[in-house]
């Protein structure tokens, strides 16, 4: 019988050939691969990440990081925590199974890691390079360093994140960004005294554009599956779509189609510059013009009902979020660390 409709499904030969070709990429620009796990949330995509040469993992919470640490012992936490005494005990915990770097971006909140102090922790302090989201600017860097010095609290680097990044012609230009304020701030750092082993960087749509003068290594996440963000950006072709949602036309009118698989699936980002919800990988002229919770409404397309369609998510992290197994080949994986968003 023919697994029901919507499900998730990964093309295992298309994901293992974006695994390896974003770790030889990294390769040859002699960069750390420490790919970013909040995409799959996968124990069985991390080992082929793993296995592949990847460094380590980033997570983006301490409850990813707890899931993770069954499979890897060097974890990036690339989040300004603000720890409570709950949150405190869990990461104390996890030091005792894993080696674990956290994000910090303010004096704050790296006080409130002393309790932590000689556990092994450390801290990486998050650069905001132009997504202004979190992260500091360059000139407050030093007095964060110093802070976490005084909680007796390692500092191994800094980081950023390109996020504007995701927009037509802005990769090569927030990768630009990117290298500028992370150079700026590993200066600063070492000017003071500090010494800064890591320089962490590089989303999906602009590590193509990372350079070793000034990063250690690039967190891309995306990549592995890819979605219709990446897509529309042209950073990946349609032949490098690993994941996809199988959904059934299950409406057919004069000038549409509707499937089966609606916002409770597909999730709902949907970008400014996105040409729809989604995209059919085998349909590339067709558009998703609306998305409600159980129907997606499809226009320059037309097949009868009970057709299966291969749907593209806009953005892939959010759909595997929803999904509580990824369907491959020989069976399933389970999305391991959904939920885990403490």
């Amino acid at each position: 019988m023919s697994r029901p409709t919507p499900h998730v499904a990964v093309d295992r030969d298309v994901l293992e050939d974006n695994i390896h070709a974003m770790q030889r990429a990294a390769d040859a620009a002699r960069l750390a691969l420490r790919p970013h796990a909040k995409t799959h949330k996968s124990l069985q995509v991390a080992r082929l990440q793993l296995a592949a040469g990847a460094v380590g993992l980033t997570v983006a919470t301490v409850s990813e990081a707890e899931v993770f640490a069954e499979v890897c012992d060097d974890l990036f936490v690339a989040y300004p925590l603000w720890m409570d005494d709950e949150r405190t005990g869990r990461l104390r915990r996890l030091l005792d199974r894993a080696g674990v770097t956290v994000g910090v971006d303010s004096v704050d909140s790296v006080r409130r890691l002393a309790p932590l102090a000689g556990a092994g922790l450390r801290v990486r302090i998050e650069v905001d390079s132009g997504h202004h989201r979190s992260g500091v600017p360059v000139g407050e860097v030093l007095a964060i360093a110093t802070a976490a010095a005084e909680a007796d609290v390692a500092v191994d680097g800094v980081f950023t994140f390109p996020g504007h990044s995701y927009s037509p012609d802005s990769r090569a230009s927030a990768a630009a960004d990117e290298q500028r304020e992370l150079g700026a701030a590993r200066d600063a750092l070492e000017a003071g005294g500090v010494p800064c082993a890591a320089v962490s960087g590089g989303s999906t749509p602009s590590v193509a554009y990372a350079r070793a003068e000034v990063l250690t290594e690039v967190r891309p996440g995306v990549y592995v599956f890819g979605d219709a963000q990446q897509w529309e950006l042209g950073t990946i072709a349609p032949q490098q779509v690993a994941l996809t949602v199988v959904a059934t036309v299950v409406g057919r009118y004069p000038d549409r189609v509707v499937l089966d698989a609606g916002s409770k699936v597909l999730g709902a980002d949907r970008s400014s510059w996105a040409t729809g919800h989604g995209r059919l990988l085998d349909h590339p002229d067709a558009v998703i013009t609306a998305l409600s919770e159980h129907h997606a409404t499809v226009t320059g397309f037309d097949a009868p009902r009970g057709t299966r369609v291969r749907v593209v998510p806009n953005h892939v992290c959010t759909a595997v979020n929803l999904a509580d197994e990824l369907v491959v080949a020989d069976g399933t994986w389970r999305v391991d660390a959904r939920g885990a968003n403490t």
